[in-house]
C-alpha cells in the first residue's frame, strides 16, 4: 500500500534523485527515497542490533570471573613472549 506524502529536498538531492531516473536506475522520485528510506531502515535495525549485541556482551563480561590486575599483566606478558617468539621462529 501507498501513501502519499508531500517532501522538500534540497537543490543537490532533487538533481540527484532526478540523474538517478534519468539514467534509468531508477523509474521514479518515488522509487529513489523509496529505495533511500530502505537503506536507511536497514541500517537502524542493523546499528540497533550492533548496539544490543555489544550491551549484552558488556554485561556477560561484568557479571562474568574477574582476575586481578597483576594476573592480566602476567597473561599479556605471556602472549607478548609467545608472539615474539612465533615471529622469531617464522622470521
Amino acid at each position: 500500500m501507498s501513501v502519499k506524502s508531500s517532501i522538500s529536498l534540497t537543490e543537490q538531492q532533487d538533481a540527484f534523485a532526478r540523474s538517478l531516473v534519468e539514467t534509468g536506475r531508477y523509474s521514479s522520485l518515488s522509487s529513489v527515497l523509496q529505495q533511500g528510506l530502505e537503506l536507511l531502515r536497514q541500517k537502524t535495525e542493523a546499528e540497533a542490533a550492533e548496539t544490543e549485541a555489544l550491551r549484552a556482551l558488556i554485561q556477560r563480561r561484568l557479571e562474568g570471573p574477574k582476575i586481578s590486575a597483576a594476573d592480566m599483566e602476567g597473561r599479556i606478558e605471556d602472549m607478548i613472549e609467545r608472539k615474539q617468539r612465533a615471529l622469531r621462529v617464522g622470521g
